[in-house]
């Protein structure tokens, strides 16, 4: 890593679980991260799971990942299997596994769209209670922990492990005295 800072791409698809993009997105940006939001589809309005309107930065089709730093996953039902279902997703998601990229994922993410792809294999990761088994069954070890933290991976179970999720991201991309100032200034607990 060079001095410049690399971009990190979020996805978004319809039903989108909204806490889990927008708090991830907003503890990233008080880390002075650039992340950017990518909707996937072809408009930047993307409805999430409770109804709420998010509008993102980019279309998947504008955004060139290959030099990304984290890509993330948000859950949502059904936006965890609508970015499953999204080639332009599959196909960035494994071209920066190749390239030995960073994966941040929660709830839903981590067992309906990568555990599928093989990118939990021999890999912890952990992922909203009840669906550990996609993550055993894809070559992954299923850990029930708020965050789970590996080389180049970060996994989360829901919305209210949202903000130690990020946390975690930031403490891997800006070290620990940024992490912490960060959890300080949002109250996040038990960091």
């Amino acid at each position: 890593m060079g001095m410049t800072a690399k971009t990190s791409y979020i996805f978004l698809a319809p039903g989108v679980e909204e806490v889990e993009a927008t708090a991830t997105v907003d503890a990233l940006r008080r880390a002075s991260m650039d992340v950017v939001t990518v909707a996937v589809g072809n408009n930047l309005q993307v409805k999430g799971a409770t109804g709420q309107i998010l509008v993102a930065d980019s279309l998947i089709s504008q955004v060139n990942t290959a030099d990304a730093d984290w890509l993330i996953i948000p859950g949502g039902d059904p936006g965890a299997q609508n970015l499953a279902a999204n080639s332009d997703v599959r196909n960035k998601i494994m071209e920066h596994v190749s390239n030995e990229g960073r994966i941040a994922s929660i709830c839903a993410g981590p067992a309906v769209v990568l555990a599928p792809l093989g990118v939990l294999k021999g890999k912890k990761a952990t992922c909203y209670p009840g669906l550990g088994d996609s993550i055993n069954e894809n070559g992954g070890e299923y850990v029930k922990q708020t965050v789970v933290v590996e080389p180049g991976l970060i996994t989360s179970e829901g919305p209210g492990t949202t903000l130690p999720f990020a946390i975690e991201i930031i403490r891997a991309t800006k070290g620990p005295d940024v992490a912490d100032s960060v959890a300080e200034g949002m109250l996040v607990s038990g960091n």
